[in-house]
């Protein structure tokens, strides 16, 4: 519908409103003053009447009673985008990217589910999946909006997002704490180096440690890190990274990748509680194993690293 010729428009709190002046006469105060008739909003350069303004006009005879034509007829897909709202209102997600990123999330969420909903497709394909599912959103983002987008993460609100993220699972389960390899053919990631190759395909790679909730798989931080970058280096930043997300009465289960004796001094320095897997070769294993199993029972000189795994919880008594 077309906006009458003698209306004008005004912006309220960030919505642009349609109304009509009408000048008239005050016999009480002796002077002209103007009345204002809201007639509907602007909604993306549409006009848009309101219930009063378009019952005005079938009283009058402007236009015909009866309901309006539809202008736009489309069929979209919703199941799978349905689920993945539940879920993140379940979990919180939802609200932790809108307190940390109050006017992109909504972005963020409609590209989390595209990368989900269409695993292995390149972001040039949000477009066409974009106009034929409901999403967060609700519009396309092109190419170069994807990289504009992604750019503008910053670090700051990354990290208000683990901290809000983490204060939900912290308090209810134990932590883990893991690295895993993405092995890359690119020569543009700086990250990708050639390192202890997890899949044993012999590229580079980028090393992603992730720290998630034992019990409900869900990670509370994540950090990339080069190739190169051994476990057992790990810990340390770790710990600085923790202290900023101020994640309180921590409990960690790491395996034996993690192990060193700084790593512990680190961990209970912080007064951290953790499990972590030792190699059974070591010195200070072999003692503690040969009080309970006896020395008859297993032969060191006979035993490999790559036999089995024990995982040792240390205190202080251990004098580390």
């Amino acid at each position: 519908m077309d906006m009458p010729g003698n209306a004008k428009t005004q912006t309220i709190q960030g919505r642009q409103y349609v109304f009509i002046d009408t000048p008239y006469w005050n016999a009480e105060k002796h002077r002209g003053e103007h009345k204002r008739r809201y007639i509907g909003k602007i909604v993306e350069g549409q006009f848009v009447p309101n219930g009063k303004y378009l019952l005005s006009l079938e009283k009058s005879g402007t236009i015909k009673p009866g309901p309006i034509p539809a202008t736009e007829c489309k069929r979209q897909f919703y199941g799978a985008t349905y689920l993945l709202d539940q879920i993140g209102d379940k979990l919180g997600i939802v609200d932790d990217l809108k307190a940390s990123f109050p006017d992109r999330y909504k972005q963020l969420l409609s590209l989390a589910y595209f990368f989900v909903l269409e695993e292995g497709m390149s972001a040039y394909r949000l477009r066409k999946w974009a106009l034929t599912h409901k999403h967060p959103y609700g519009r396309d983002i092109p190419s170069q909006r994807i990289s504009n987008l992604m750019g503008s993460i910053d670090e700051a609100s990354k990290m208000n997002f683990f901290r809000r993220q983490a204060k939900r699972r912290a308090e209810k389960e134990y932590l883990a704490f893991d690295t895993t390899s993405i092995s890359s053919y690119s020569e543009l990631i700086k990250l990708a180096k050639y390192g202890k190759n997890k899949e044993g395909d012999h590229l580079p790679q980028v090393n992603l440690a992730l720290l998630y909730g034992e019990v409900s798989r869900l990670p509370v931080y994540f950090r990339k890190l080069t190739g190169n970058t051994a476990d057992v280096s790990l810990i340390r930043n770790l710990m600085l990274d923790i202290d900023f997300l101020d994640m309180k009465k921590l409990s960690f289960v790491m395996g034996r990748g993690f192990y060193s004796e700084k790593n512990i001094n680190d961990l209970m320095k912080h007064h951290y509680k953790f499990l972590i897997g030792i190699r059974c070769g070591l010195k200070i294993a072999r003692k503690h194993l040969d009080e309970i199993r006896g020395e008859k029972m297993i032969s060191w000189e006979n035993y490999h690293d790559d036999v089995g795994l024990y995982a040792m919880s240390f205190t202080d008594e251990w004098g580390l």
